[in-house]
Parts: structure tokens; C-alpha cells; sequence
């Protein structure tokens, strides 16, 4: 199993910049496709980002966050990280990520592990 755990989350003014790190404990971390969603107030599970296994050669990218945010992993540190620039007010959410026993998806039900998630609050 892997336990993913997030942070750096917080308060940033809208056009900021945050990263997200995601660090998994587990001896085999390079095995599992990553990926990142979110949950703002009231609203379903969204997805974010997702990279392959095992070096992240292949990413992708929801359509309202693509070309602003960048995901990517470092298999030697057990991590994950989102890059969130020119944040807008939408991206205020609950932050989550997950890792699959499988290849990288955009479905929130094709993962096995979940961290707690981080808060992003993006104030305009």
C-alpha cells in the first residue's frame, strides 16, 4: 500500500502561484499511476492531473487547469507535486491525491489510495 500525504496548501491572491507536494510512503511508489483532484464547497469531485507510472512520461491535464498547472513526480523522494500557477477564485478547493495500482486515469473510482487532502483558498 501507499500512503499518500498532502501539503502546501493555504491562502494566495488570485494570479498566485502554490505547489502541492504529495509524499507516499511505500517501497513500491514508482508502480502506481498518481493523480490529483479536487473538491471545492457543495460540488463533486473533480479531476486535476494525473501522471504515469513509473516515471510520469505521460501527463494530462483537466481542461480548466491545463497549460496553468503542472504535475510531476520524483520516484527517489516518494513524491508527487503540483504546480499551480495564475490561480483563479474557481480553484478554491479541497486538494487530493490519489494512487492507482494501475495506469494513469481521470477517474476518481479508478483509485485505490487517498490522502486527506490539502485546502487552497484563492482569494480575489
Amino acid at each position: 500500500q501507499v500512503r499518500p500525504v498532502e501539503s502546501g496548501g493555504g491562502l494566495v491572491q488570485a494570479g498566485g502561484s502554490l505547489r502541492l507536494s504529495c509524499a507516499a510512503s511505500g517501497r513500491t511508489f514508482s508502480t502506481y499511476a498518481l493523480g490529483w483532484f479536487r473538491q471545492a464547497p457543495g460540488k463533486d469531485c473533480e479531476f486535476v492531473s494525473t501522471t504515469s507510472r513509473p516515471s510520469g512520461t505521460t501527463t494530462s491535464y483537466a481542461d480548466s487547469v491545463r497549460g496553468r498547472f503542472t504535475m510531476s513526480r520524483d520516484n527517489a523522494k516518494n513524491t508527487a507535486y503540483l504546480e499551480m500557477n495564475s490561480l483563479k477564485a474557481e480553484d478554491t478547493a479541497v486538494y487530493y491525491c490519489a494512487a492507482r495500482t494501475g495506469p494513469w486515469s481521470v477517474a476518481a473510482a479508478d483509485y485505490n489510495y487517498w490522502g486527506q487532502g490539502t485546502q487552497v483558498t484563492v482569494s480575489s
